[in-house]
């Protein structure tokens, strides 16, 4: 239908174009027929070709049905395949369920028990000679599906490896984190499942890490590691650590003597000083009389000609070769005057020590108050949950307090041993001068 409207509508145009020339009623007839011919042949021509494609789309409609016919067939021979086997499958389910029987159980257990032995040897130091064993367990313990025989192989040959193993002392490569934090891989001695030494140094398994550390602070009994390697005999000693580590951890929780002191805050600290210098000076009066009872002791054994360089020597010095002995109190009063300057000599220092001494354990109850001060600040910001917030000061209050009795009671047992040294030195003075007096009244007559 398009095309014959586009041939009219050419045609007129053409005759519009033409209308300015006139055309005859001949010419007009003519016309009109030669163009109704062309119209007819195009219209036949068309006609023509559509039944020619109307053939072919019938012959397409009769293969597009043959394949749907084709298809259908396809689709319920699936269907019949697909409920066969879905059958089938129910059938060997069934089958399975009877055949497996009480090996569910049997299956069960085993998981159940490959994930218990996975955490206990999770801490154990056998994981760094055979690191691939604990994924060993853990994927059977779990797996869904239902292990098979090589796994249940897999998992007895384990437990037999870690029984053989446990009762082995060997020494191996095997690689250690040193305490700088070096990874260096050296011999290191496995004492079964308990300890592993690399040298003398005992070793700690560190199982999150899943890596072999050597602890700052070493435990004592190092040498025998170093005897057991060189020994020929048959039985030879060897520490272990019973606790599998857990001895060692503790040992590095530990604080150490400095860790103490800087616990104990600056009250600690001026405690410590001034017990350090409470020893310093008794140690320097120590030394001071016994030089001075050496002295006296020689001029004990020389009363004759007394010296300069004792306390005694200079009593004796105030008589002179030829005491008046006529005037007897007057010589006592100077054997006493010589006394009493002898006296401070001996004594000094001994109030400052008893100073330190009495002053010592009230620092440390004034560190004890402000440890308790520091404690209820944290008991406040905190309310109390967290312990570790509170042990500052309650570290600071108990360090402080043994820092004082440690330092007070030092001082007082030296400042009574100073104290009874320089007064036995003072009677030893006494008992001399009075002595000399009566040596020297008993050539002479007593007077009324």
């Amino acid at each position: 239908m398009t095309r014959p409207i586009i041939l009219l509508l050419a045609g007129l145009f053409a005759g519009l174009a033409q209308a300015a020339e006139p055309l005859t009623p001949d010419q007009l007839l003519q016309r009109i027929r030669s163009e109704r011919q062309a119209e007819v042949s195009a219209m036949q021509a068309r006609e023509q070709a559509f039944l020619a494609d109307r053939g072919q789309q019938q012959a397409r409609l009769a293969q597009a049905r043959q394949a749907l016919k084709e298809q259908q067939a396809e689709a319920e021979r699936l269907k019949a395949e697909f409920d066969r086997q879905e059958t089938e499958l129910a059938e060997q389910e069934k089958l399975l369920a009877q055949r497996v029987g009480h090996l569910g159980e049997l299956f069960g257990v085993v998981r159940q028990s490959a994930g218990d032995i996975a955490g206990q040897w999770r801490d154990s130091l056998l994981n760094v000679q055979y690191p691939e064993r604990l994924q060993r367990l853990l994927h059977l313990a779990e797996s869904r599906a239902l292990p098979s025989a090589e796994d249940l192989e897999g998992f007895w040959m384990t437990v037999l490896e870690d029984l053989a193993a446990s009762g082995r002392i060997e020494q191996v490569e095997l690689p250690v984190v040193e305490s700088d934090g070096q990874r260096v891989t050296q011999p290191v001695l496995r004492v079964g499942g308990f300890s592993a030494f690399a040298g003398e140094r005992f070793l700690r398994y560190d199982a999150d890490a899943g890596q072999l550390l050597a602890p700052p602070r070493q435990p004592g009994s190092g040498d025998l590691v170093e005897d057991y390697l060189t020994t020929d005999a048959a039985l030879s000693t060897l520490p272990i650590d019973p606790t599998r580590g857990t001895l060692l951890v503790q040992l590095q929780r530990q604080p150490q003597l400095w860790d103490r002191l800087q616990q104990g805050g600056l009250v600690g600290w001026v405690i410590v000083v001034l017990g350090v210098f409470g020893l310093i000076l008794a140690a320097w009066r120590m030394i001071y009389l016994a030089r001075i009872r050496r002295r006296i002791n020689r001029q004990l054994d020389d009363l004759s000609r007394p010296q300069d360089d004792n306390p005694l020597g200079r009593v004796i010095g105030v008589l002179g070769p030829n005491p008046q002995l006529s005037d007897l109190e007057t010589l006592e009063l100077k054997l006493d005057e010589a006394i009493l300057q002898e006296t401070p000599p001996l004594e000094r220092g001994q109030p400052l020590l008893k100073l330190l001494s009495a002053v010592a354990p009230l620092l440390g109850l004034l560190g004890t108050v402000t440890g308790m001060i520091v404690t209820f600040q944290a008991i406040t910001q905190s309310g109390g949950g967290d312990s570790r917030l509170m042990a500052d000061g309650i570290s600071q209050a108990l360090v402080t307090t043994v820092l004082g009795l440690v330092v007070a009671i030092p001082l007082l047992f030296l400042h009574s041993l100073l104290a009874s040294r320089s007064k036995a030195l003072i009677q030893l003075l006494e008992q001399q001068s009075a002595g000399l007096i009566a040596l020297h009244l008993s050539g002479a007559p007593r007077r009324d």
